[in-house]
């Protein structure tokens, strides 16, 4: 009979269920890290009611996470029972052309941690245990902590979006959306060198947060934000956009906010669609780029956050154990309180 494990199931759509299931099972590639940390995602939230269907239950998800090894795969070389370790959100295989140019985010073969969609199932973090190839695991620093660790994922989003972004020092940037993300995102912009950071974000205390991460300016999210950064900017738009929401009124704001031959990444993808003005784009030159997950950017993260060039726990508003995952998902999924990163703790 298999051993088994607690973990927090995905078991219909605006459900989860604290329950036993079986314990993982390692191959020789894999270890089996006992799970310490994992924040609900944002992606994790809007798939809680199947809106975005890739989270088809059930399924365990949760892919923000870290925690301790407890087992080591016969063919695993390198890590050893008790290294504290975090790891990608991506399983990559390492053997496409993607993989061979570095482009680990763009794997012909590449599974997300709990994700459930029509090409694949595979389970997530908000479990016990979980079983992880060695060759996505990243050793934490010393004085690294768990609920820190589990944000190095979306902080790699970040850098990986930052990093997309024209090399121009002291280019003025807006950031649209100031959830965990767009936080992130303006201090990985701060740390970078770029000049005038603009945040705009319907929450007033993400505003506020934004304010102390190093944003110069923070405006409501309406159609009249446009106008407010451009006053700032002699009428013309920001250099860069970072959009990070994935909505049609976000993708339009961040367009409008933009100057002639300036540059728009797009990081959020909450809709699979949205209305694309041609026109405007193409008449005052505007470079689009599209930014998924990351690519190598977990040492750098780990480093930033070792060194505290990058503020976590006021982005961490509260922790709670996995058993109460479902209270959590609905209060998040309800909006009911002003919260920026819940990590559950098994």
């Amino acid at each position: 009979m298999s051993e088994m494990m607690n973990a927090l199931v995905l078991t219909e759509y605006k459900k989860m269920t604290f329950m036993k299931v079986p314990k993982p099972e390692i191959n020789d590639g894999e270890v089996l890290i006992r799970v310490k940390a994992c924040g609900i995602c944002g992606s994790d939230v809007h798939g809680f009611d199947g809106s975005t269907g890739r989270r088809q239950p059930p399924i365990i998800m949760g892919h923000e996470a870290a925690g301790v090894i407890e087992a080591v795969g016969a063919k695993v070389g390198g890590w050893t029972v008790g290294d504290r370790v975090t790891f990608d959100s991506t399983i990559y295989c390492n053997r496409c052309e993607y993989c061979m140019k570095g482009q680990v985010n763009l794997c012909g073969n590449r599974r997300v941690l709990g994700v459930s969609c029509g090409d694949y199932r595979r389970d997530g973090a908000f479990a016990e245990y979980i079983a992880i190839p060695a060759h996505i695991l990243y050793k934490l620093p010393d004085n690294v902590t768990f609920d820190q660790a589990s944000l190095v994922e979306p902080l790699s989003v970040a850098l990986h979006a930052v990093n997309l972004c024209p090399r121009d020092l002291n280019a003025s940037v807006t950031v649209i959306g100031a959830g965990k993300i767009g936080l992130l995102i303006v201090q990985t912009l701060r740390a970078a060198g770029y000049g005038k950071i603009f945040v705009i974000d319907r929450n007033p205390s993400h505003r506020s947060l934004a304010l102390e991460m190093g944003a110069d300016r923070a405006f409501d999210f309406r159609p009249e934000a446009i106008q407010e950064v451009r006053a700032e900017t002699n009428g013309e738009g920001t250099d860069i956009v970072l959009e990070a929401v994935g909505v049609d009124e976000a993708f339009h704001i961040a367009l409008q906010s933009t100057r002639k031959g300036g540059t728009v990444v797009l990081v959020g993808n909450i809709s699979p669609n949205v209305n694309f003005p041609m026109q405007w784009v193409v008449t005052r030159q505007i470079t689009l780029r599209g930014s998924c997950a990351s690519s190598g950017e977990y040492p750098a993260c780990l480093d930033m956050i070792a060194r505290g060039s990058i503020r976590l726990d006021s982005i961490i508003s509260a922790s709670a154990p996995l058993s109460e995952g479902d209270e959590w998902f609905r209060r998040l999924y309800d909006r009911d309180g002003d919260f920026v990163k819940v990590i559950l703790n098994p």
